[in-house]
């Protein structure tokens, strides 16, 4: 395997590739650790109007936006990608929060 170096050190693209799919499976257990605060949401949420958050999900996207600005990437970008998260989190928490209900209601 190769070595993973900073993308400064970077001197070949075999260098490069390993650093995005390194900082990718870093960024997929992120991703996981965050679905579990999904489900944590889904469990605790009393009804399933409270998943859908506009406020909330305004909030975050600014906060993502402040953090690409304070880290020197395409804010644009940030927030796209975000834009989707956010989605994605709140199609996958309706679908957590239906089959916890489902799951007590059958014992």
């Amino acid at each position: 395997m190769t070595e993973i170096l900073p993308p400064e050190c970077c001197q070949t693209m075999t260098e490069v590739r390993a650093g995005v799919d390194q900082t990718d499976r870093e960024l997929v257990a992120l991703l996981a650790r965050r679905f579990g605060y999904m489900d944590a949401a889904a469990r605790i949420k009393p009804n399933r109007t409270r998943v859908r958050d506009d406020v909330r999900k305004a909030q975050v996207i600014d906060n993502v936006r402040g953090f690409a600005r304070a880290a020197a990437i395409p804010e644009t970008v940030v927030a796209a990608v975000w834009e989707a998260l956010v989605e994605g989190s709140i199609a996958y928490e309706l679908d957590r929060f239906d089959a916890l209900r489902t799951e007590a209601s059958a014992r």
